[in-house]
């Protein structure tokens, strides 16, 4: 039987001309509720901060009330922009988390790319780099338990999580510092592109390090769908939405410098965006169609309140999912 997951994700981008953000967060919950229920596989959140619609910025905090009303379904936080934060209030957040939990989150720990974040917390993204390395070090050894001090720092956090750190830390990007980064610590990595991924693996097959928990993104899927009964008309419904988280990423884009390099060049026109196959509405016919083509371990992500939809069409999403999760595991097991 094919292995593939089933992810919900929430950025929680809240424009003022889509549902109210109140209503998008009593969804959120109500919607990772009735994913556990149904037996999905995770629940993806980010972070960003100074935004104008809202996007999530504690994940930790929107994880521990997902946590609470779910017992199976993992959550996988990233990237948390680490040189934004105090890493020793990063760990406790960890450990409380994993404890709310019961050890079913990954938490992703990135560098940042935003340079209006960082003015805003009041750091510089020249030494991002090596912020998160600090970071990593003090976060793995304070909840591996230790009292220590790191550059005149008194360092000793109660309470520890319930695993070993090294199995909820991923290193996140997508250059090849970041595989280098996941293997110095031997942490887990959760890389943005496939490139890194493979990086990582070839990485440790030549130096025979065993490789930790890795993501490998599937090159060619979109990055939510959004399921209807009728694609023209589901397309209709997600448009603007979709027009909008685009328009957001490339306005951060623009903020690192050449926008010529955008990878979001061009993708805010709809008809140019909906080609590009970023966003989709599929019926369930059209999903079950795209399922032998997907390799092993493969993802499909949903994302039901995509740049403010209304719970209302996001609920008639999960509620198509979850009428065809019979057809979608006779299919994977015929495969």
């Amino acid at each position: 039987m094919k292995q593939i997951n089933l992810f919900c994700s929430f950025d929680m981008r809240a424009p003022d001309w889509g549902a109210p953000r109140a209503e998008l967060y009593k969804a959120a919950v109500e919607m990772a509720a009735f994913a556990d229920s149904i037996g999905l596989a995770g629940i993806n959140l980010m972070e960003h901060h100074g935004s104008e619609d809202g996007y999530l910025p504690q994940p930790m905090t929107l994880a521990a009330a997902m946590a609470a009303v779910t017992s199976n379904i993992h959550f996988s936080l990233g990237a948390v922009i680490l040189p934004l934060h105090d890493p020793v209030m990063v760990a406790e957040q960890i450990a409380v988390l994993d404890l709310i939990s019961q050890g079913r989150i990954r938490v992703i720990l990135g560098a940042g790319y935003v340079p209006g974040e960082f003015a805003m917390f009041q750091t510089s993204t020249r030494d991002r780099a090596k912020r998160l390395d600090a970071g990593i070090e003090i976060i793995l050894r304070a909840l591996r338990g230790e009292r220590f001090e790191f550059q005149g720092r008194p360092i000793f956090i109660r309470p520890l999580p319930s695993r070993d750190p090294a199995d909820i830390i991923m290193a996140g990007g997508s250059v090849p510092a970041t595989a280098r980064r996941a293997m110095r610590f031997d942490i887990g990595l959760g890389p943005m592109n496939t490139e890194t991924a493979d990086f990582y693996v070839e990485e440790c097959q030549r130096l025979g390090q065993k490789p930790r928990t890795y993501f490998r993104p599937v090159p060619g899927m979109p990055q939510g769908v959004h399921l209807c009964e009728d694609a023209e008309a589901g397309w209709q419904a997600i448009e603007r939405h979709a027009v909008h988280v685009i328009t957001e990423y490339a306005k951060w884009a623009e903020q690192e410098g050449d926008a010529s390099n955008s990878p979001f060049l061009g993708l805010t026109d709809p008809a140019t965006l909906r080609q590009a196959g970023i966003f989709v509405a599929w019926t369930p016919e059209m999903l079950l169609e795209k399922l032998p083509s997907l390799p092993e371990h493969g993802t499909i992500n949903f994302q039901p309140l995509l740049g403010g939809l209304s719970p209302v069409e996001g609920w008639k999403s999960l509620k198509l999912l979850e009428q065809t999760l019979p057809q979608i595991k006779a299919a994977l097991a015929a495969a």
